[in-house]
């Protein structure tokens, strides 16, 4: 949205314009903002994603750095943990997290585009599952952690820009 005040005009996006409405709203709203959306640092994810070079996903620019596709799957390793603590999914934590931290990359397994579908459909489902919670549900603790729903909600979205930082740096060291 556009405004304009004395001749200054002013963007206001979703996240902005939640203020009246209830904690949960506010980070439902900053999180769709962010992944597909007109985030205030720029980009959002999924364009970034989705307009990545190809033929970058798997270089690194030095030997022991992590390539654009081992950020991605570790961003997907992060996002998957919070829907399975949304969802109080007793399936292996916290080990599966930790152990699936910074996989190791098999090109004919892990692509771009998977990789990139399977981020889409698990940061649909967590939206999905924020929509059925009121704002009592952010003071809940999440298991196998010492916080609490607002803490990892608001730190999957700081994740997720941070990441999104390294991969758009990568793709301008790379090209």
């Amino acid at each position: 949205m556009l405004y304009e005040f004395g001749g200054t005009q002013i963007k206001i996006n979703k996240a902005t314009t939640m203020i009246q409405h209830t904690k949960i709203q506010s980070i439902i709203a900053r999180y769709e903002d962010l992944v597909n959306g007109d985030p205030w640092y720029g980009t959002a994810v999924y364009g970034v994603l989705d307009n990545f070079p190809g033929g970058l996903v798997y270089r690194k620019a030095r030997p022991t750095d992590h390539s654009p596709i081992d950020i991605l799957y570790h961003i997907i390793n992060w996002t998957e943990f919070t829907l399975r603590r949304i969802e109080h999914k007793n399936d292996g934590e916290p080990l599966y997290s930790e152990k699936n931290d910074w996989r190791t990359i098999d090109p004919k397994v892990h692509t771009w585009k998977k990789g990139t579908a399977e981020l889409k459909r698990i940061q649909k489902q967590i939206i999905r599952e924020l929509k059925k919670k009121n704002d009592s549900f952010l003071e809940e603790p999440v298991d196998y952690r010492d916080y609490d729903f607002e803490y990892l909600l608001n730190g999957l979205a700081d994740h997720h820009i941070y990441h999104l930082g390294q991969i758009t740096l990568l793709k301008n060291l790379l090209s």
